[in-house]
């Protein structure tokens, strides 16, 4: 960084305006990192520092006090709510007598997509401002004295830069449908084998049998979808976790802010919705985050998640669509191992050591894990 640019800090988003942040997220084209559902997420109660999140937000102003920069970052007390997960690192840290939290965190609350975590106004000079941004992240974790920095889902540029400044590489993956240039479901169909195009025919003729599959963009979507859906994502947290992160306050605030970049899958029996996909939409992709049923249905998940994802995205010209987290089951539907990353700044060489080499043998072990699950599994014509 030079001397030309400041950095500040701020506590919420709306200490920095809406104005101010979109000046460099909006031309981004991610959903996330907007202004309005990272603010969502803070106004809604969901990401607070009573939650574990803390906001510690960085703009980067040039001489003119225009904002060039800015990096979504949280001071966390937890690892909840992540999707990277390093809680082996905090507990062996803490049986060592370290004291692994808080930490610095760069991400988007609950959120496992990739997308730019160092933004850079559409104007200024990319790279200048990505090493500002993350050299400001490093000195803050130094100034209040805290035992490392995460930046979770990056962008593989991001993630590139920050190993050439001596953070630690991590490497994931998720499952991705990519759009081959598909004009029609039925053309993505004929380029898979005979029996996955059977199988899938199949399984979305059960799923649709008896109800009503209605796709809700804009306004369109009120707030009694919302009551429905909330009632669905809470039946999945509570079954699968424990404790779902976002409030209902959450929905209503994206409904009001975000309804033309929302697509809503849902399913009525009559005019009774009994389950539910939230889909988020970007410049070029879908992402596909929360989903709920208060019926069992077979093939229900896959139908509102996967096969109207692909739909949506095929009639929309969007070149993928990003299923979440986990779920080898996805590659059967299209949806391809893909890598995703995450950099680690660990401030005690005494933890970063043994980090550092078990990252560099997990790196090895996911890029083969890709390879051969693509190798076996994949459902396209060979």
């Amino acid at each position: 960084m030079t001397a030309d640019f400041t950095l500040q800090v701020h506590d919420s988003l709306a200490a920095i305006g809406r104005e101010a942040w979109e000046t460099c997220a909006a031309s981004t084209g991610d959903p996330f990192v907007s202004f309005d559902f990272l603010h969502a997420c803070e106004a809604s109660g969901s990401a607070v520092p009573r939650a574990g999140w803390a906001g510690r937000h960085l703009t980067l102003r040039d001489p003119d006090d225009r904002v060039v920069g800015v990096m979504p970052l949280w001071l966390k007390g937890h690892s909840q709510g992540e999707y990277v997960f390093d809680h082996s690192w905090a507990e062996a840290y803490q049986r060592a007598g370290g004291r692994y939290y808080p930490k610095l965190l760069s991400a988007v609350p609950f959120t496992p997509a990739t997308g730019p975590r160092l933004i850079a106004h559409p104007d200024a000079d990319a790279t200048t401002v990505r090493e500002a941004l993350i050299q400001g992240a490093l000195t803050l974790c130094e100034r209040l004295d805290l035992s490392s920095l995460h930046v979770n889902f990056p962008t593989e540029a991001e993630w590139r830069l920050m190993g050439d400044r001596g953070l630690l590489l991590r490497q994931d993956m998720q499952f991705i449908w990519r759009n081959d240039g598909y004009l029609t479901f039925d053309d993505f169909l004929a380029a898979l084998s005979s029996n996955r195009r059977k199988t899938i025919r199949r399984e979305r003729r059960d799923a649709q049998a008896d109800l009503d599959i209605r796709v809700l963009t804009g306004s369109d979507i009120t707030e009694a979808h919302w009551d429905a859906f909330f009632a669905f994502y809470m039946d999945t947290g509570s079954r699968k976790w424990g404790r779902p992160y976002l409030t209902r306050a959450f929905f209503s605030l994206i409904g009001q802010t975000m309804a033309d970049r929302i697509a809503l899958m849902m399913a009525f029996r009559g005019e009774t919705p009994i389950a539910g996909a939230l889909n988020f939409i970007g410049r070029d992709a879908l992402y596909g985050r929360q989903w709920g049923a208060l019926e069992e249905v077979p093939f229900l998940h896959f139908e509102l998640c996967y096969y109207q994802a692909i739909d949506f995205a095929i009639s929309r010209g969007l070149n993928r669509v990003e299923a979440g987290a986990q779920g080898e089951h996805k590659i059967a539907r299209g949806y391809l191992p893909t890598p995703v990353y995450s950099a680690h700044h660990i401030a005690d060489m005494a933890l970063r050591v043994p980090v550092e080499r078990y990252l560099e043998q997990e790196r090895r072990g996911v890029e083969a894990e890709i390879a051969g699950l693509t190798a076996e599994l994949s459902p396209f014509r060979r």
